[in-house]
């Protein structure tokens, strides 16, 4: 046993001459080559990124106050912030480590021993001894690991990029609330914009009707005519109730996502078509990779696992351990802290794993496997960002024209339909004509509210896309 040390000593100098990348981290680069630029991106904007308080942009001061709740009070974003607390507790304690243990220990002992002898043959009585002794001791004590092979310290990084992809985390989670408060509330406009659309043409339906019944009544319309305008009438006031549900629907998620009651949710509207889109560019797709946190998120995974490869290998190897005692130890508490009276002792241990039952070597093969998923996940997220990007920046420039295209559509049904219900009350054209125009101005007008809301939620899409305001903390 005595060449033991010198065989591990030998073990570890050739680990290190075989190679220090043996216990050092590997990089987090994910091997992907990114394009020069964004495919969908107007090379020619200025690069314009997202503001802080992006949704501000769109000139809603009930989605300013909505989101501001949001921040404050939402139950994701609050557990997310514990979960960045938790972790910022368990780098101290894995960090602890590093450093000495210290304890001390003070005790005090009476103790009290006593005994009778054998009774007498003549049983006059019993002869009882009692002994009464004490003890008084007061030690500090102290241990210490020689990292000598850097897995304290792995253990330690990897807490600490834990701790990071925590913080990531919570800024991808506080990104998605913040573009789900801003679609849903835009969602609840559009469902009130409908009603209100579907009231105008509920009117429109019924002037028509009582125009057909004065005619029927003197014989210039049959039955048939009336009958198909009360088709119409009916079939938009059956479509009433879908877009009240959808405006019910939508204020109870608003309360969900600012934690309230949604019987306390009050949205007035009635800002749909006067909100604006802000305007936004992205830069090199680099940059957006750098500002999403989710990506980073998927860095952070990489690189604590390969933190953690580093940690199990260095299991493999032997550990140094550093120990010593000493205080004041005395059996009367006056003699306690005299000279004579002081103990202490020092030890140093060396310990290597020489059977486990191949669960060391277990362990760093499931932690290479986990880097390796991370690695994945990590380019996984880069390529999905990029997609994501792309997306976003195409679905605006076609949600926007799509808008200005059918506003345009909806102005010429509107003067289709002026000019045949004022041919119709001349009696210059037949009823089938009207009620064409009729149903195609209803139709674009539906679809105009639906345009603008996808250019909204579009607009939102980027920002999200793009990082929002999120800062990398």
């Amino acid at each position: 046993m005595a060449a033991f040390p010198g065989w591990a000593a030998l073990a570890g100098a050739a680990v290190l001459l075989g190679g220090c990348s043996w216990l050092t981290p590997g990089a987090t680069t994910s091997g992907i080559g990114l394009p020069a630029r964004l495919a969908a991106a107007d090379a020619a904007a200025p690069v314009q990124w997202p503001d802080p308080l992006w949704w501000r942009g769109f000139g809603a001061p009930e989605l300013d106050g909505l989101m501001a709740e949001a921040m404050a009070a939402n139950t994701d974003i609050a557990a997310a912030e514990a979960r960045i607390r938790q972790a910022d507790a368990q780098v101290r304690i894995t960090g602890a480590a590093l450093l000495p243990s210290i304890d001390l220990t003070a005790q005090a002992l009476r103790q009290q021993s006593g005994g009778a002898s054998a009774a007498s043959i003549t049983g006059v009585g019993r002869t009882t001894s009692i002994r009464v002794s004490s003890s008084d001791r007061l030690a500090l004590s102290a241990s210490y690991e020689i990292d000598f092979w850097g897995k304290n310290r792995a253990a330690t990084e990897a807490a600490q990029q834990a701790a990071s992809a925590s913080r990531f985390s919570a800024g991808t989670i506080t990104l998605t609330t913040q573009a789900a408060v801003a679609n849903t509330y835009f969602a609840m406009l559009a469902a009130q914009d409908q009603l209100a659309l579907q009231q105008q043409n509920l009117e429109i339906a019924g002037r028509v009707l009582r125009v057909i019944r004065d005619r029927v009544s003197v014989g210039t319309a049959t039955g048939l005519d009336l009958a198909q305008q009360e088709t119409v009438l009916a079939q938009q006031q059956a479509q009433v109730p879908p877009l009240q549900q959808l405006v019910e629907q939508n204020r109870n998620s608003l309360g969900t996502l600012v934690a309230r009651p949604p019987q306390t949710i009050r949205v007035a509207g009635g800002v749909f078509n006067r909100l604006a889109v802000p305007r936004v560019a992205p830069g090199l797709p680099a940059e957006v990779l750098a500002r999403r946190p989710d990506v980073l998120t998927a860095e952070a995974d990489l690189a604590a696992a390969q933190a953690n490869v580093v940690a199990a290998r260095a299991q493999l190897l032997p550990s140094i351990t550093l120990t010593g005692s000493g205080g004041f130890t005395s059996l009367a508490l006056e003699n306690l802290l005299r000279p004579g009276s002081v103990v202490f002792n020092i030890a140093a241990g060396l310990t290597q794993p020489i059977f486990q039952g191949g669960a060391l070597r277990g362990q760093v093969r499931i932690s290479e496997a986990r880097a390796e998923e991370l690695l994945a996940t990590y380019r996984g997220a880069i390529l999905a960002a990029l997609v994501d990007t792309e997306n976003a920046l195409v679905a605006l420039r076609q949600t926007t024209e799509q808008e200005r295209l059918q506003a345009a559509a909806v102005r010429m049904a509107e003067r289709a339909y002026a000019i045949s219900e004022a041919q119709l009350n001349a009696g210059t054209i037949d009823l089938v004509t009207l009620l064409n125009t009729q149903q195609t101005l209803f139709s674009a007008r539906n679809t105009l509210a639906q345009a603008r809301l996808a250019r909204l939620q579009s607009a939102v899409g980027l920002f999200r896309a793009l990082g929002g305001g999120w800062g990398m903390p």
